[in-house]
Order: structure tokens, then sequence, then C-alpha cells
């Protein structure tokens, strides 16, 4: 009887039995993710037209699903053979795995034409949903008798932390099949639909009892990390992570009453002495995003009501006509009871008065009644705004509110990371429209650098108070 390898633990083996199209594990680090992904891509090497693909963002990173591979492959299978220079393992029966990256959405053009039953993705929160879909087109069968489907691992942050949020964690219960209709039309006009199927497994340092044997300080390392590295990689938690933009964002929904430490509230009635603002951010083929806001006596903002240009795919827009939107944004604010009848001060997105030689957005929206002010575009300063109006007081009270039906800001301004070039400002790569909308009506309002009592935090006794010894075994005993 040969020596055994490699053994899946449990959820390794949970994540490896699914027979969804596409199954994601992730979550906490340390839960034997990759090398799950660079074994399960063995399953079909003794079908001969049998292809995988193990995929990084970029080719740097790839060296650990390739360290991992000269490891378990060469043992598992004696006969087979890496060559480096096309990183490539071959198999006794002509079977392949290839080793690639996709690091600029360009680089989608170096897989075009290619099939692979198996595709792998490692860290799949560092690619843009666009370009794992067109990854995702390429797993299709070389030949009869294998099975296609696509496997992916990761953990909170990065580019593609919203997406991969939406796509896996949010859309249903962990370990349980989520659905979607493919639709497309035959040559000679016939409608199909088919139903694709994914799942999401939840990996945690917890369920890694190899890991947690061999390195038992593995779990204290991760518990000093900062306060959000910490919960994204001990803990699996998607609400906050390295790399994001607005940490001070808040929302519990047991406290959308009392407006007390959440930026997530109720809606109400406005008052009539409260000023109202809109603001746009123009898209056509990304989502265009229009918001409205309420300014009380106080100066805080209330952000009452979104209307969001999208397909439901996240940062994908519907294509609408500039008079097909100002007709929606007229119907808002004709039938909203907080908008109806009310003096709307409108701050637009800038580039929607740019020509070449047609009439401009700007224009199209004058025609129809809708005045928009050009928004001032200060990237940075915009930014450090809303790091303003988010920061609360020693009550938990912000100077910026969001009205719990504003689904699309809610979701997409928590997500937001930085650029890794422009260290101060976001990046754009992502679903930043309800963001760039928000900047524009706070660079209207502008305020003044919040200046907070701290709240009293209880601080340890000294080793110089009286009462107190300190020994060497670094801690206070009282007498």
């Amino acid at each position: 009887m040969g020596e055994t390898l490699w053994k899946p633990q449990a959820k390794q083996y949970k994540f490896m039995e699914r027979d969804e199209f596409e199954v994601f594990y992730g979550g906490a680090a340390g839960g034997g993710k990759s090398d799950a992904l660079v074994i399960e891509a063995l399953r079909q090497v003794g079908i001969p037209h049998y292809r995988g693909l193990l995929v990084r963002k970029t080719f740097p990173e790839c060296r650990e699903l390739i360290d991992k591979s000269l490891w378990y492959y060469k043992r598992a299978y004696p006969k087979a053979r890496y060559n480096a220079t096309e990183h490539r393992w071959t198999f006794p029966s002509g079977a392949r795995i290839d080793f690639g990256s996709l690091q600029h959405e360009q680089d989608k053009i170096k897989y075009q034409g290619q099939a692979f039953d198996y595709i792998g993705v490692d860290e799949l929160t560092h690619f843009l949903q666009s370009e794992y879909d067109f990854l995702k087109s390429r797993c299709r069968p070389n030949g009869e008798g294998t099975e296609c489907y696509v496997r992916a691992t990761g953990n909170p942050g990065g580019i593609g932390h919203q997406w991969v949020k939406d796509r896996f964690i949010t859309a249903g219960p962990p370990e349980t099949t989520i659905w979607d209709w493919s639709e497309w039309y035959e040559p000679d006009g016939r409608r199909v639909r088919k139903k694709l199927s994914r799942c999401f497994i939840p990996s945690s340092i917890f369920d890694n009892d190899a890991l947690m044997k061999n390195d038992p300080m593995y779990v204290a390392r991760l518990a000093a990390l900062p306060e959000a590295e910490k919960n994204a990689f001990l803990y699996g938690d998607w609400n906050t992570f390295s790399g994001q933009v607005f940490s001070e964002w808040k929302d519990d929904p047991a406290h959308y009453e009392d407006r007390k430490g959440s930026h997530v509230v109720n809606p109400f009635i406005i008052p009539a002495n409260w000023g109202i603002w809109c603001g746009m951010d123009w898209g056509y083929s990304r989502p265009y995003a229009i918001g409205w806001f309420a300014v009380d006596p106080e100066g805080r903002l209330y952000h009452i009501r979104e209307l969001y240009g999208c397909t439901g795919t996240p940062n994908q827009g519907v294509h609408e006509e500039p008079a097909v939107v100002a007709e929606r944004i007229k119907e808002v604010e004709e039938n909203d009871p907080n908008l109806k009848g009310r003096r709307i001060q409108r701050i637009g997105d800038p580039a929607i008065w740019g020509t070449q030689g047609t009439e401009s957005i700007g224009g199209i929206f004058e025609r129809r009644q809708l005045y928009f002010n050009k928004g001032d575009n200060s990237r940075i300063d915009g930014k450090m705004q809303l790091h303003h109006r988010l920061a609360m007081d020693e009550n938990g009270i912000p100077m910026l509110y969001v009205f719990s039906n504003c689904k699309n800001f809610i979701r997409t301004i928590p997500a937001l990371v930085y650029d890794e070039k422009k260290v101060e400002d976001i990046d754009t790569r992502q679903e930043d429209h309800a963001y760039d909308m928000c900047r524009y009506v706070l660079m209207d309002n502008p305020i003044a650098q919040p200046v907070y009592k701290e709240r009293k935090k209880y601080m340890p006794p000294t080793p110089f108070d009286t009462d107190i010894k300190y020994d060497r075994y670094d801690y206070f005993t009282h007498y």
C-alpha cells in the first residue's frame, strides 16, 4: 500500500466534494485553501485531453502554487514533468495543468481561444469581476468524459472584495447551492435557459488541525495584527479589512432608531425647514449614481434617497440615455414625500458638460428643466470631507447619516480600497459611483475636521503607583 501524501481535513473535504459549477472557499487565513486548490486540479489527470489552469493575479504570486505542486505532483506522479519555461505540468496520460496570471484586465486576451476543464483561482478578491467572468468563459471541455468547473479561494479585502462578498458571502447561507440563470438564443431563434450553480464554503484557521499542531503560535500572530486585519484574517470578517478607506463606517441595525453608533438609520419624514441637495455621478456602461441629501439646522447630512443605474451585476451600467435618466429623476422628485414640492440644489459630475460637437449630457438635462451645478472634483479634499462626516463624536453621533433604503451606497462605500500607486486616493477601478456622487454634495457643504472628546478608556495602573508592585513576570500585582 502506497504512502498517503495528502489527506483533506474536514473543511477542505467539504470544499472538494461540492458539485456546483463555482465554489468559493474563503474567509480567514490558514484554512488550507491553496493546498485544496492545487490538489483538486489533479482529479482528472488520468484523462489524456484534460486541461487544468491555476491562476494568481501576478506571476510572482503564482510561485506559491507552483512550489506546492512541485512538492505534491512529483511524489504522486513520478513520471510527470514540469516545464519551468511554459509553467506547465504534463502527466503520463498527456493531461496538462498550467499556471497563469492576469495582472491587467487586458491580459485576458492571452486566454482567448483556450479551453480548460478545471480553473482554480487563488486569492479571488485580487481580481475584478470582469476578469473572473472571462476566466469562467474559458471553462469548457477539451473532449468527452471531463467535468468542467471553477474553484476559487480568498480572504476579505482587495479590489474585488465587494463583488466577491455579493456573489458568494451574502448571496445565501454557507454550504448551500445558489442558482443563476444563463440565457442565450440559438441560430434558429430558439431561446435557451440553463441554470448554473455556485456555493460558498467558509474557512478558518481553527479548521486546520495540521497547521494548529505544527505552528501553535500562528493564531497568536494573527491576533497581534491591527484590528482590521485581525478581524479579516483570524475571524474571516467581511465587514472590515486591511486597505479599507472608510474604516469609520458603522452599520448596526440595533441603533437604526436611536441613531447612535450607526451611520445607517431608519427613514423618517424630513422637516420642512431642512435643505435638500441632489448629487449625480454620470454612468452609461458603468452605473450612474444619483442621491438626495437633507441638511439639518446643525449642518448634518442625511442621505435620504438614491437612484442607481445598475443591472444587478456589480459595476455594470444599464446603458440608459440621458433623457431616460432625466425622466427617472423627475419621477422620483415628484413622488417621494421627502422631495415632492421641495426646492432642490443639484450638483453634478463635471464631465457631463463635456462635448465633442454634440449636445452635452448636462444640456440634455437642462432641456428637461433639471439644472445641475458643476461639482468640485477635488478628489483628496472630497475624500477627507467624507472622513470628517463619518467621524463619530463621544456619543456615537456622526455628521452623515444614511437611510437604510440607500442600499447601493451602504453596499459600496465600506468596500472601497486605496489605490496602490496613488496611495491617498481610492482605486477607481472599483464600484465608486455612489462615492463620487456623495463627494460632489460634500464639497458643496464642507465642514472642518471635527474635534471630539475622546471616550474615556480604562488605563491600567503604572509600575510607579505606590500601591502596585511590578514584578519580573510582566504583570501587575495589587497588594
